[in-house]
């Protein structure tokens, strides 16, 4: 079963799609560059493994005194395992994945050329160097990951794992980043670098996550009460927002119950909670954190698609 959709070539779309992919290798090239590799942090995948071995190459080359170039090792590495992936996998990596693992490299390479400093880190501050390099390197893999691109690397490792043991890819991937980190740990004899790449790989998810689903201030609401009637006409009316009535029955009492659901912003669900405890200060409130609101009255679901 194909996994790779034909798209209009020359397409908006398709030049929406590969400046981001241009645009978030980049930031990721300069996250690596500027704030990870200087510190010798190895934040797993391919540009992990490539770290190490730069630092281990130094001196055993004429042509490549500093050791061997990050971005070309990364490459290396990343060739041959998008072409296992193909053939254990099918065809889900696509152009677009080649296109963002080749740019990624050229831009770490190129970046590191024209550096004045060479590879001197922009601060020698390691903490802030992970935090920034964290963000960039997510904020880089978000753009790309928003084209329906992969970042290759640990993450075709993890889904050829996943395909013969079962087991889920997401925790696969924190499995093959960490044995990637606890390489550097043995290569390098440093346990700061461990627990330095570990907060990275922590910050760059977190990130992605942003990047790809917005920063949201909204907050979900299960509302149960007796005075669900005026509670709906305060969210209908005075906060202008909809809401979805759920029918449910008390365990203990076995009485049927109206539930109501609803999406609100953070500033409306004080308004919301003074107005039902005056009126009924019984009532029972779940108040829920969102990640992302698709649907009338917010994000369009196909804008998002079609973005």
């Amino acid at each position: 079963m194909p996994f790779i959709q034909k798209e209009k070539n020359f397409s908006l779309k398709w030049f929406k799609e590969y400046s981001f992919i241009t645009i978030g290798a980049f930031i990721l090239a300069v996250g690596f560059v500027f704030f990870i590799s200087p510190h010798k942090i190895v934040p797993g995948g391919v540009y992990g493994i490539a770290i190490v071995v730069h630092y281990l190459s130094k001196g055993l080359f004429s042509f490549w005194p500093d050791g061997i170039p990050i971005g070309l090792f990364g490459l290396i590495l990343n060739i041959p395992l998008t072409i296992a992936g193909i053939k254990i996998l099918g065809p889900r990596f696509g152009i677009k994945t080649v296109v963002g693992f080749v740019l990624t490299s050229v831009f770490m390479d190129l970046i590191t050329y024209l550096r004045v400093d060479g590879e001197a880190p922009l601060v020698q501050d390691v903490l802030l160097s992970c935090v920034f390099g964290g963000v960039l390197i997510g904020f880089g893999l978000g753009l790309i990951f928003k084209s329906r691109a992969t970042s290759g690397g640990s993450d075709i490792i993890a889904m050829i794992i996943a395909k013969y043991t079962g087991l889920q890819i997401g925790q696969l991937m924190i499995y093959v980043d960490s044995v990637i980190v606890l390489f550097g740990l043995a290569v390098f004899q440093d346990w700061q670098i461990p627990l330095y790449s570990w907060l990275v790989i922590y910050i760059t998810g977190r990130a992605i996550d942003i990047t790809i689903e917005g920063a949201n201030y909204n907050k979900a609401l299960l509302i149960i009460s007796d005075k669900h009637e005026e509670i709906k006409h305060k969210i209908l009316v005075d906060l202008e927002r909809g809401g979805t009535y759920l029918q449910g029955s008390g365990m203990f009492t076995g009485n049927e119950k109206q539930i109501i659901y609803t999406v609100v912003s953070r500033r409306e669900v004080a308004i919301l909670e003074q107005f039902i405890s005056r009126i009924d200060p019984n009532a029972f409130i779940t108040v829920m954190d969102t990640s992302e609101i698709l649907g009338e009255g917010f994000q369009s679901l196909k804008m998002k698609v079609d973005s």
